[in-house]
């Protein structure tokens, strides 16, 4: 290929790893999810509830990088499993919160063996994945 298109060449992208990695790593996760009935987006948005219990929506769609065309559906999939409650803000009827119950909190315990199970599948000793880490956040920092 002339040089002039080097640009353009698969291999000198840097989006094209990190797409086929993203999608690689969620093909992975998706047995281990299988088994909890849940995509990767759903386990994303109960991880984030899992640490904080409440959020309103549009916190927990910044957090995750969802609209609400994505998220709204993903929400009401995971009231529908009993895992979460959604409901306005007293404050503000145009705020919706979304809650985790008490189902939603006994499926942490059966999740926590899902990370372990990942580390697993991914060939990256702790330094690499620590560096990995850190290199992704600054890139999405950087979008901000």
């Amino acid at each position: 290929m002339d040089k002039k298109y080097d640009a353009l060449c698969l291999e000198n992208q840097l989006c094209f790893p990190l797409y086929a990695c993203a999608k690689e790593v969620v093909r992975r996760y998706t047995p281990f999810l299988n088994e909890l009935d849940l995509t990767y987006t759903q386990y994303i948005a109960m991880m984030a509830l899992w640490e904080k219990r409440e959020m309103n929506v549009k916190s927990l769609g910044e957090l995750l990088y969802l609209d609400s065309g994505t998220l709204t559906p993903l929400l009401k999939k995971l009231e529908a499993k009993g895992y979460i409650s959604r409901k306005r803000a007293a404050k503000d009827e145009r705020a919706l919160t979304v809650t985790l119950t008490t189902e939603g909190e006994h499926l942490k315990d059966k999740a926590l063996c899902i990370p372990q199970k990942m580390a697993a599948c991914v060939q990256l000793d702790k330094h690499d994945a620590a560096e990995l880490h850190r290199i992704l956040h600054k890139l999405l920092n950087s979008f901000e």
